[in-house]
Formats: structure tokens, sequence, C-alpha cells
């Protein structure tokens, strides 16, 4: 299996840090980015298989903003989006599909979780 490159997109450190020991686990080229601009700029320079991505960020873009920003992009066909969000109610899910999110995990999420939503993600691109 070929490695696969995930941007990790969270502005929270310890959270970053969290989702990157976790996936360090499995054969993944990892990437992070701190805020909307520059994980929109990463992304076009990595041409990541998947993004995590935070929903609530600081700065011009959050989460949903970037996902939509992503999917109008062409060139960014096959990518893979899981947003990560601390809100689950109902509207705030289907704000993320609307966005165009493959996938959606709440906060908090176990590093079991984490690792079984990303491979399964990974897996279903090809």
């Amino acid at each position: 299996m070929s490695i696969r490159r995930i941007l990790i997109v969270e502005d929270q450190i310890d959270i970053r840090r969290f989702i990157r020991m976790t996936l360090e686990m499995g054969e993944h080229e990892l990437h992070e980015a701190a805020d909307g601009e520059s994980a929109l700029a990463q992304a076009q320079a990595l041409r990541p298989d998947l993004v995590l991505l935070d929903v609530m960020m600081p700065g011009a873009l959050d989460g949903l903003e970037v996902c939509r920003r992503l999917r109008a992009d062409p060139r960014h066909a096959g990518l893979k989006v899981l947003l990560l969000s601390a809100r689950g109610r109902s509207e705030d899910l289907e704000a993320g599909r609307q966005a165009g999110a493959d996938a959606c995990l709440v906060k908090p999420f176990s590093p079991i979780d984490l690792l079984g939503r990303v491979e399964a993600m990974l897996e279903a691109g090809g």
C-alpha cells in the first residue's frame, strides 16, 4: 500500500499533537496547518489524500469555508475531507455535509475512533 498524505488542520496545538501521535501508528505522511489560510496553501502544494479539518478556527476561514473551497477546486477531485467538530447536533453535521465533507467526527474522540475513520476513508479512496 502506498503511503498516504494527510493534512491535519487544527488550531489547538494539543489536539493537533494528539492527532499526529495517533496517526503516526500508521504508514502516513503527516502535515499540519493551524488555520484555514495555511490549510488551503498547503493543500495546493501537497495535494493530500485526506484532510482532517477542524470546523471552528480563528481567522477569516473556518473549516466549513475551507471545505467549500477545496470542493470547488477541480484539482482536489479525489480528496477526502473529515471534519472535526466540537458540535454534534444534527444541524451542525448537516452544515458539514452541505460544505462537502465526506464525514464528521465529533470531539472528543478516541484514538481508536480516529484511526478507524481515517483508515476507512483512505481505503474507500482507492
